[in-house]
């Protein structure tokens, strides 16, 4: 019995690591996007989300799904190289290196971003209220 309490405990602080948490909801997000899984985005995109793209169009969370499911913005590939992920209180920072390839009404796009995520969690639940992504050249 005690080592199964030990077990449950131990999973427990695995699984509400909040640095884990975040990866976790990094990777939901980007195979959300390319997915076109609405129902997954409406529930990651916080209601105030600003996403700042690297052309430098800022968008609010409807706009930017809006854009989505008319097709003008489509990803193929949303791939992390590299994150760091900085924990404050019931928020967080990740600070990514990403190749995101896909096309928009400017053409086809393959671009090494640096991105930065701003989470929040409310309720049990990371959500994230700010994109912002920087064009990195190749």
């Amino acid at each position: 019995m005690t080592l199964l309490l030990l077990f449950v405990l131990v999973l427990t602080i695995a699984v509400a690591n909040p640095k884990d948490e975040i990866l976790d909801a990094e990777k939901r997000w980007a195979s959300a996007v390319v997915a076109l899984d609405f129902g997954t985005l409406e529930k990651i995109y916080h209601e105030d989300l600003i996403y700042a793209h690297s052309s430098g169009i800022i968008e609010t969370k409807s706009e930017y799904l809006d854009k989505l499911r008319s097709g003008r913005q489509k990803y193929n590939m949303i791939e992390h190289h590299e994150t760091t992920i900085r924990i404050h209180g019931n928020g967080a920072l990740a600070h990514s290196i990403v190749t995101m390839k896909g096309r928009n009404t400017a053409g086809s796009f393959d671009n090494k971003l640096m991105m930065m995520h701003t989470w929040f969690k409310k309720g049990g639940v990371w959500q994230l209220t700010a994109h912002q992504t920087t064009q990195l050249s190749k």
